[in-house]
């Protein structure tokens, strides 16, 4: 029978660590649940299914018209109601491809979330993770979904809505603590998901995350490149394949608790994805043209925006190594040398205008159970 009380979960901002952008692209990533941040959605039994707007982000009523447009022009025309919509029709749709029985009942979903808007830090994935969460605790179904097979269902949520991502970020958000991640090709067309390999996360050193009040969008950026990487534009797959080996030095660099490193991976990292070059023989005058036309942007400072690249800037003007959460938006930031370079970074970055927070580090939300469901598969 289905669950008589309300039910309550949260999903955390993630930070990527190492190897993004490489999730969609046979790579491997190291991500963290970001507790400063977090989505958190109530399922409570009721007569009829209800989805509530929340009162902020899925505003629908305004005191005049240029009131609207300020709101569209800051938070975009989409709130969070369509993320519940679309999960609950992917569960279901789920669990009626499975032979996986629904009992009775019927509930009212509400949400809400703290998590910054397109500061590249997951929060519709947030939103889907915590209403997935409560559906499986509703139906009493927790054991028979797979927890690798979760982040898929998060995903083929957004997809419904069009947007653009990745299975690193909703990964981390339904594992919890610190996560390896390789998504080869072998794994994922033999198992239809990566291999996901929980860490500890008392192996972080302290991090510190920046961003800004303004960020910009960055769901178009990774549509261009991926569609360089399926046209085998040669740069982006070398690329991708320098990025995803990152990950698996910054494992290394993680247990060994090599802190100088890190920040070198971590700026390698953040290089690769804004690189205009690459390292090249000596060419004639004839073939520099065809060598030019081939060493396009992976993805240029256009792309990345001004803003962002500023942050990451301001970062390393105290010896800081950074690099984005994730798409843009925020950054992550490492100092080697200590406290006092922490306090360097918290006033450059004050004096630019962009906050600056330590990095809350979630722990595992693994059950003892869940393991072995994802032994047996």
């Amino acid at each position: 029978m289905a669950s008589s009380g309300p039910i309550e979960h949260r999903a955390y901002a993630r930070v990527g660590l190492f190897g993004n952008p490489s999730d969609v692209y046979y790579g491997r990533t190291i991500s963290f649940s970001l507790g400063n941040f977090w989505a958190g959605v109530l399922l409570e039994p009721s007569e009829k299914l209800v989805i509530q707007p929340h009162p902020i982000h899925d505003l629908v009523e305004f005191e005049s018209i240029d009131r609207l447009v300020g709101r569209v022009q800051n938070g975009g025309f989409y709130g969070g109601v369509r993320l519940l919509m679309a999960i609950c029709k992917i569960f279901f749709n789920h669990c009626v491809d499975k032979g996986i029985a629904l009992h009775g009942g019927n509930f009212t979903l509400s949400y809400d979330t703290n998590i910054p808007r397109q500061a590249g830090l997951s929060g519709s994935s947030a939103i889907v993770c915590a209403t997935l969460n409560c559906l499986l605790d509703f139906y009493k179904v927790r054991h028979l979904i797979k927890v690798e097979i979760r982040p898929n269902l998060i995903l083929n949520a957004e997809k419904e809505l069009g947007i653009v991502a990745g299975l690193q970020d909703r990964v981390t958000q339904v594992y919890g603590g610190l996560v390896y991640m390789d998504f080869s090709k072998e794994h994922m067309d033999k198992l239809g998901h990566g291999l996901y390999t929980p860490m500890d996360r008392s192996i972080l050193p302290p991090f510190y995350l920046i961003y800004a009040e303004n960020p910009s969008d960055s769901g178009k950026v990774h549509s261009t490149v991926q569609k360089r990487w399926l046209d085998g534009d040669p740069l982006i797959i070398s690329s991708m394949e320098e990025v995803a080996n990152i990950a698996l030095q910054g494992r290394e660099a993680l247990l060994k608790k090599d802190n100088d490193k890190l920040a070198e991976l971590m700026n390698r990292n953040f290089d690769l994805r804004r690189r205009t070059r690459i390292k090249r023989k000596k060419i004639n005058r004839d073939e520099l043209t065809e060598f030019l036309a081939w060493c396009r942007l992976m993805f240029g400072d256009e792309a990345l925006g001004s803003l962002n690249i500023s942050m990451v800037e301001v970062a390393r003007s105290v010896g800081a190594a950074a690099k984005f959460t994730g798409s843009g938006g925020a950054v992550i930031a490492l100092c080697p040398k200590g406290p006092s370079q922490a306090e360097d970074l918290k006033v450059a970055c004050q004096k630019a205008g962009f906050i600056v927070q330590q990095a809350v580090v979630v722990s595992s939300f693994l059950s003892d159970e869940e393991p072995k469901v994802a032994a047996s598969s």
